[in-house]
């Protein structure tokens, strides 16, 4: 038989062996990932002669450990620096709103305790609140027109006593060491009247502009009027509504720390309302045994700029003591900064740490700090409201810090082969249940 049909027999065994190896590669390649071709994913092995490279690190591991924590707190300060950004320019956009109601805030911490006593007598809801914020505004109300009556009656007065004033004032720089001559005088009041004509325009200006500010400032009173109407009535349910928005996971902590920041904001009120009313008390009899004009409205404005810590006592102050020197002298306006001085040091060392207590004591670094910034960031009404914003502050993320750290040892694993007694002394109790809101003795 011819030998050419086995052969062609063996050529097609072998083609069929071949193409079958070929297709087990590709299916191999195409798992691994790597290229069907087999030149392509061949790497020759290393000679035995060549030296051992090291495998490289995990680009992570070869980052300081100080630069990678830097790193991980640059970024997050970034975020919140920008966060913080974005806040105060929307604060800014919105101002008048934001103080009227935090001017809201302030006046129902100082009014809310009296709706809470009367209604523990039985007075109804809306009664109690309007009762309380009828008496609370007229009584502000009547201080204001107190001082605008005041000032008003004795302008025609002050104006002779201080003109009197000035002329000894002259007579005295005259007589005084400083060789101040009456050329030098009449040079000084020359400046100043050119001053005054030179930027009339400037003082124009300022007096459309206050049309806008009285305005503005109309607008802000209303708010805050209607601000702390609907918070001494209402305020339990705007509190639970405040929650709803909280995410689920932080919700018990933000409904403890909210009535413990409420306490401290009306134990911030309160104080600082009895501190102004002696300082007033005790500056103004002072003032007024020393025969200072105008000594009861000069109590109250030392009242009203009480509630701008440091900066405030300064200005009344420094007020008191123009006008007892431009009416009475400088023996009398002497006499009437060691009186100044000497109530405030009383206030500072006695009245403060004994009114507020620790609960709302802050330290004066940041006191000074948020003063400034809030003066900075909103003029008079940033100041005013600086220093309870860094109390309550203070208070909640005190309580948020404990919070957290219970929470932690409530629900860590307990220790394996520990005694009843030992697990015991380290479960720390439940807490108690936080109250609903800031407002829950109305109830």
């Amino acid at each position: 038989m011819s030998r050419v049909p086995r052969w062609l027999g063996r050529l097609g065994a072998g083609l069929t062996g071949l193409s079958r190896r070929l297709d087990e590669r590709r299916a191999e390649a195409e798992r691994e990932g790597a290229d069907p071709e087999p030149a392509a994913r061949y790497v020759p092995p290393p000679p035995e002669y060549a030296p051992e490279v090291p495998a490289r690190p995990d680009p992570a591991q070869a980052v300081p450990w100080g630069m990678r924590v830097a790193a991980e707190a640059g970024w997050r300060l970034l975020v919140l620096a920008g966060t913080v950004w974005v806040l105060m320019r929307i604060i800014s956009a919105v101002q008048l709103v934001v103080l009227a109601f935090v001017g809201a805030l302030l006046i129902t911490a100082l009014l809310q305790p009296t709706v809470a006593r009367l209604r523990r007598r039985g007075v109804p809801r809306g009664l109690a609140t309007a009762l309380t914020a009828i008496l609370g505004f007229v009584v502000m109300g009547l201080m204001g027109w107190f001082v605008t009556w005041q000032v008003m009656e004795n302008i025609d007065n002050l104006s002779d006593q201080i003109q009197d004033g000035i002329d000894e004032l002259r007579r005295w720089l005259l007589n005084s060491p400083f060789h101040v001559t009456d050329k030098q005088i009449n040079e000084i009041a020359k400046n100043l009247r050119e001053a005054v004509g030179a930027n009339t325009d400037a003082i124009t200006s300022a007096g459309l502009e206050g049309v806008t500010v009285v305005v503005e400032a109309l607008t802000g009173i209303l708010l805050t009027i209607f601000s702390t109407l609907f918070l001494l009535y209402d305020g339990k349910r705007i509190w639970e509504w405040t929650l709803k928005l909280v995410p689920a996971a932080a919700r018990p902590g933000v409904a403890g720390a909210g009535p413990r920041a409420w306490r401290t904001l009306t134990a911030y009120v309160r104080g600082t309302v009895l501190v102004a009313l002696i300082d007033a008390i005790f500056i103004g009899l002072g003032i007024y045994f020393l025969d200072v004009p105008m000594a009861v409205p000069l109590a109250v404005f030392i009242f009203l700029f009480a509630f701008v810590p440091l900066v405030g006592a300064v200005v009344s102050g420094a007020l008191a003591v123009v006008v007892a020197l431009v009416t009475q002298g400088v023996f009398t306006a002497v006499m009437t900064l060691l009186v100044v001085l000497a109530v405030q040091q009383i206030e500072g060392h006695i009245l403060q740490p004994f009114i507020l207590g620790r609960a709302v004591r802050v330290h004066p670094l940041a006191v000074v700090l948020s003063v400034a910034g809030g003066g900075l960031v909103a003029g008079i009404g940033g100041a005013v409201v600086a220093v309870p914003l860094v109390a309550v502050t203070n208070t909640v993320a005190g309580y948020l810090r404990a919070y957290s750290h219970e929470a932690a040892l409530r629900y860590a694993p307990k220790p394996r082969g520990a005694t009843a007694s030992d697990v015991a002394a380290v479960t720390p109790p439940a807490p108690p249940a936080p109250p609903s809101g800031p407002d829950e003795r109305t109830e």
